[in-house]
């Protein structure tokens, strides 16, 4: 039997040409003859670009300037191609020229990378070639990358009939997987990416020596280093390696490290077969660090952060167990953790068995089952860390007391459960809001309002309207839970029994509060009296499934979330204001009326009754907050932007009224309240306000964060990063300065909503 690949293997991309070389030996080594059809598509391996502009033109210069290593790694992946590929003897340039040719082949297989992806073609569609849409015979598939999270519109019907003609379908991501089930509705495997079908014995048998002496942190980057650089300067710092670059950006990414641009193939697998450390922003530098052993830690795209199951890098490491080598989690590993090689190489020989399974069945059209591992732990089902909100209702609700909130090494809390007391009882994945899909729900009543009372307004972020609801549940009895800082500046939510206590919880504050104990306090106080408890929507949603119901003692008022930003931060940025001052924090205003309203203040009052005050967006904490730079990972995709809301009532600030809108009350301030529930609306009759209405697309206008969450900012990974392992001095100079002036005159001149859309578009 002799089977035709089609495949990426022309391109001087380490990555393309081994991924081919191995779907080579691994379909040889199951008993087929394997050639590649040379079929060429848009790119060229030539050393100096077609003009483009000022980027091609710095590209030639460097080529120029380093010619003769460049033109021997040139030299040597040619050879590497003529000494190690099969190829067919003649090069095919259309689809047209492969269906009118005498093809030698019993077998059609389209294998890896991202040969499916319609982005990388010259007219943005499928190309059918990698479909083997040029031929009768059977055709197979193993491990392509559709390279996109879903489906251009308009093509689904096309990419339908191409799926239709596989007898065996096979994807590299989970990502893929989806893509299948959703538009030809199969269940397909996902697969090792083929440069993993061979072991490590195989790879150093082709290898050759770079020229380096042994033990070196490896740098292989593929596009700028960013999170990287902390990993690489702490390295080199705390090992006393030297740093090799491996040459894939331009870019030096250490001011000492020794570049190299002429590695072929087989000398990049030689750099990494005698490196002791790799940091690597390539899936394929990921990959070989594994084949070799070798300590790594990698770094990914922010849209794979925020969605793994796109990534082929979370695919690979999460079923090896190793997601915690990817840089700017908040689980990443500590720089010198230990990797357990005997475990990961267990996981990766039954990966590799199981995917040789699927490929040995697709070649001999045999069926194939594919057998899914048993759990690797018997521990309750949580949400994951990217989704999890730290609402903490698993862990007010355990009876055992199995669930404990604990900082990660970004800041915020996570549930760590304690296997040897928890019982297995379920309790804790039932009551996760994370894991049960939100309901959509009829639109709120919408309100602008405002307290009648000038000193309550004054002392508030807006309108006041939070005093007076607390006020009246305060006049019945009853007690309010809010957020309030202690003397160390650590938020927390605490409850409060008296009028005069309220200043307390008023005001807004940008950090992610502590609930500690609150869930089991407000359960207890239910008992026997009123409840107003106010917070985040995720924190109100995960007291209601906490309760389990929504008792009619209880009211609720959520907030218009910007998002949550690190206590750990926070908390770190207040020590550094004290060291700079000198002097303790008494008291800190984020949202300080003291030019208006308009113009919110962040306002600091120390401990011998000094006070600094700027406005909010001219302070450093005020710009990384504005720029969501330290907000918890599932604010980027959260479940709560909606004008679905959980509460009660849901309180902000009317931002985008016109100037002629209540103009005497624009300068003192003016809430958004939205009234969402029955409970709401009986007691919004009740309360003294003064209040406006307004349709609900006005609320809108003014608050995106009601319509949908805020993007991720591409810096946050580099943030996090160098967090993680710098003193928070270095970080907070590097990563909260002010942007550059254009930048800056730009972002002046836009409006919000202006603002919000270009943010979508970068996303």
């Amino acid at each position: 039997m002799k089977t035709g690949l089609v495949t990426f293997y022309h391109i001087h991309h380490y990555g393309a040409l081994l991924q081919a070389y191995a779907t080579e030996r691994a379909v040889e080594a199951l008993g087929s003859e394997c050639e590649i059809i040379d079929y060429y598509v848009n790119q060229d391996n030539d050393l100096f670009r077609k003009p483009t502009g000022l980027g091609s033109t710095a590209a030639d210069v460097h080529t120029a300037l380093h010619y003769k290593p460049l033109r021997t790694r040139y030299e040597r992946f040619e050879g590497f191609a003529k000494q190690y590929l099969k190829i067919s003897g003649h090069r095919f340039g259309s689809l047209e020229e492969l269906r009118d040719a005498e093809l030698p082949y019993d077998l059609i297989l389209s294998g890896s990378d991202q040969i499916w992806n319609p982005k990388i073609f010259p007219d943005g569609r499928f190309d059918p070639v990698f479909f083997g849409a040029f031929s009768q015979r059977r055709k197979i598939a193993y491990a392509p990358s559709f390279g996109v999270p879903r489906v251009p519109e308009g093509m689904e019907e096309e990419l339908r009939g191409y799926l239709e003609q596989f007898s065996h379908l096979s994807v590299r991501e989970r990502q893929g997987q989806k893509i299948v089930e959703d538009v030809a509705g199969r269940n397909v495997p996902v697969v090792l990416d083929p440069t993993l079908l061979l072991d490590r014995e195989k790879w150093s048998a082709i290898a050759h020596e770079p020229g380096e002496d042994r033990g070196y942190i490896l740098c292989y980057c593929v596009s700028k280093p960013g999170a990287l650089e902390p990993y690489i300067r702490r390295l080199a710092e705390t090992t006393g390696l030297p740093v090799v670059q491996l040459c894939g950006t331009r870019q030096k990414v250490h001011p000492k490290a020794r570049c190299v641009l002429d590695a072929g193939p087989a000398e990049f697998l030689g750099l990494f077969r005698g490196a002791s450390y790799v940091c690597t922003n390539s899936f394929h530098g990921t990959v070989f660090s594994l084949q070799f052993q070798k300590p790594f830690f990698t770094a990914v795209a922010p849209s794979e952060l925020a969605a793994p199951e796109s990534s082929r890098t979370f695919s690979l490491l999460s079923r090896l167990g190793l997601t915690e080598r990817i840089i700017g989690k908040g689980d990443t590993a500590g720089l010198e953790d230990a990797i357990d090689w005997r475990a990961v190489e267990e996981k990766l020989s039954a990966a590799r068995q199981s995917s040789l399974d699927y490929l040995r069945a697709a070649l001999n059209d045999q069926p194939y089952a594919e057998e899914v591992p048993a759990p690797a732990e018997d521990k309750p089902h949580l949400a994951d860390h990217g989704r999890c909100t730290g609402c903490g209702a698993c862990a007010s609700g355990c009876l055992k007391d199995a669930i404990t909130m604990e900082r990660d090494k970004e800041g915020f809390a996570y549930p760590t459960i304690d296997l040897t007391a928890c019982v297995r009882c379920g309790h804790c994945t039932a009551v996760c809001p994370a894991l049960e899909a939100r309901q959509p729900g009829s639109l709120p009543a919408v309100f602008a309002a405002w307290s009648r009372e000038d000193d309550i307004r004054k002392d508030s972020t807006s309108g006041g309207v939070f005093s007076v609801l607390a006020e009246y549940i305060l006049e019945s009895g009853g007690v309010v839970y809010g957020a309030a800082f202690d003397d160390k500046q650590h938020l927390r939510h605490t409850s409060c029994f008296r009028k005069e206590d309220l200043w307390r919880l008023r005001g807004a504050k940008y950090v992610q509060s502590d609930l500690g104990q609150t869930y089991r306090e407000v359960k207890k106080a239910l008992e026997t009296r009123q409840v107003l408890f106010t917070g985040t929507p995720c924190q109100v949603d995960g007291l209601y499934r906490y309760l389990g119901c929504r008792p009619e003692n209880l009211t609720t008022c959520d907030l218009v979330c910007h998002g949550v930003p690190s206590p750990g931060v926070w908390e770190d940025m207040a020590r550094s204001i004290e060291r700079r001052k000198g002097k303790s924090l008494q008291a800190v205003r984020f949202r300080n009326k003291v030019t208006g309203w308009q113009d919110s203040h962040f306002t600091t009052v120390f401990d011998d009754g000094t006070v600094d005050s700027a406005p909010l967006f001219a302070t450093e904490y005020g710009r990384a907050f504005g720029r969501a730079l330290f907000l918890r990972p599932s604010c980027y995709h959260c479940a709560y932007t909606s004008m679905t809301r959980v509460g009660d009532f849901t309180l902000g600030d009317f931002w985008g009224l016109k100037p002629d809108e209540l103009p005497e009350q624009q300068e003192k301030g003016i809430s958004l309240l939205l009234v969402n529930t029955p409970h709401g609306s009986h007691l919004f009759d009740q309360l003294p306000l003064r209040r406006q209405a307004f349709p609900a697309e006005r609320a809108i206008a003014g608050n995106p964060r009601l319509a949908s969450p805020i993007g991720q900012p591409p810096d946050r990974t580099a943030f996090f990063a160098a967090y993680a392992l710098e003193p928070f001095e270095q970080v907070r100079k590097e990563f909260f300065r002010l942007p550059p002036l254009p930048v800056r005159a730009v972002s002046k001149a836009l409006s919000p909503e202006v603002k919000e859309r270009i943010r979508k578009k970068l996303r």
